[in-house]
């Protein structure tokens, strides 16, 4: 019996930045730069967050400074 393994188009998806955020700390070392790089990846994910939420709350209060 033949199995087929079929993988998946999950390009351009949550899964894919997952995967691709998984396998950048695949055998790296030392072990406190792969934290720290992840602490920092954290870190800028909040900030691009907070950017996005602070320009969407502007544009909903018609840019009132």
């Amino acid at each position: 019996m033949i199995i087929h393994i079929i993988q998946r188009d999950y390009m351009g998806t949550l899964i894919h930045f997952k995967n691709l955020y998984l396998k950048a700390f695949d055998d790296c070392k030392p072990e406190y730069v792969v934290i720290f790089l992840k602490v920092y990846s954290v870190f800028c994910a909040f900030m691009l967050f907070a950017a996005f939420y602070a320009f969407v709350y502007r544009a909903i209060t018609g840019f009132d400074f």
